[in-house]
């Protein structure tokens, strides 16, 4: 187990980002969960407890969990979709994931389903995922359909990343965006500049009509 103190800096840091996503109309209700590795061999994975207010949260809202997604410390329960968390840090080497369920994410993971993705390129954001370089990018939101079977969902989600090994996000239809990074903070700005592009793109469309 990792040290008291380091959990604790942890879990200040998922609960400031649980407010401000709140804050900022990204998570709505008990929507959306975000996790960080503590350490990985053992794997223990931080995560917040399913059925919380993410505006709302304290420390007894952030639990740990093992690699198969079984709680070692806290007493609430951990999310269905903690499956979802594991696969992309096995596939990844990331450390943090965020999940959220914007109004746009949400729009545009049921209006792109049918072609099983939404392409983003020629946005200047594009800059501020990793590893891009120019605005010229083809960012390729993979659009997953919800389901409630997470063990199948989780194992499809692993086939895609370890196909696209340079992908920085997903999204499952009608249940909004996925997006990660090495900390906290590159997963939110992962997450601000991917719900930034898909905003736009969603105004687009709808200027289109």
């Amino acid at each position: 187990m990792q040290s008291d103190l380091e959990f604790k800096k942890i879990t200040d840091d998922i609960i400031k980002v649980g407010n401000k996503l709140y804050s900022r109309g990204l998570l709505y209700a008990t929507s959306g969960n975000i996790s960080s590795v503590l350490k990985y061999d053992p794997l223990e994975l931080a995560i917040t407890a399913s059925g919380v207010d993410k505006g709302n949260m304290d420390a007894k809202n952030v639990l740990i969990v093992d690699s198969s997604g079984e709680v070692i410390e806290g007493n609430g329960k951990p999310s269905a979709e903690t499956l979802l968390h594991l696969a992309v840090i096995r596939n990844m080497k990331a450390k943090s994931i965020i999940h959220t369920h914007s109004i746009w994410s949400t729009i545009l993971s049921r209006r792109y389903l049918s072609e099983g993705f939404v392409e983003l390129n020629g946005y200047e954001m594009l800059k501020a995922l990793e590893g891009n370089t120019t605005h010229n990018e083809n960012e390729i939101l993979p659009v997953f359909e919800n389901s409630q079977d997470m063990v199948e969902l989780s194992k499809k989600v692993s086939k895609y990343l370890i196909e696209h090994p340079k992908s920085h996000g997903f999204l499952l239809s009608g249940h909004g965006l996925y997006t990660w990074g090495k900390n906290l903070s590159e997963a939110m700005r992962s997450l601000e500049a991917i719900e930034f592009l898909l905003e736009i793109r969603g105004r687009e469309i709808s200027l289109e009509r």
